[in-house]
């Protein structure tokens, strides 16, 4: 199953996050599938690259939690309602 989860970098205490694509198996800072974006906890910045994100979403990735909340924050999960209701069905 693939995630979207969080891959931890930078200094002790001065920690940053990339939001990547990887599966569920693979290790916390293993290789990536695909980077997706990046958050910053101390600033509180993040930059999406949501096109991705909803591509992975509608392939079925699973975000964990903290990941969710911050897809949610930046209404990711509307698009992705959106992206889906303007698709054709496919009969």
């Amino acid at each position: 199953m693939i995630k979207l989860r969080l891959k931890r970098f930078g200094k002790k205490r001065e920690v940053s996050y990339r939001i990547v694509a990887m599966p569920s198996t693979t290790r916390r800072d293993g290789r990536p599938l695909e980077e997706l974006g990046y958050y910053n906890p101390r600033t509180d910045e993040t930059r999406l690259e949501v096109p991705a994100i909803v591509r992975r979403l509608q392939q079925g990735a699973q975000p964990t939690p903290t990941v969710r909340r911050i897809l949610e924050k930046a209404n990711v999960f509307e698009q992705l309602k959106a992206e889906t209701q303007n698709s054709p069905v496919n009969s």
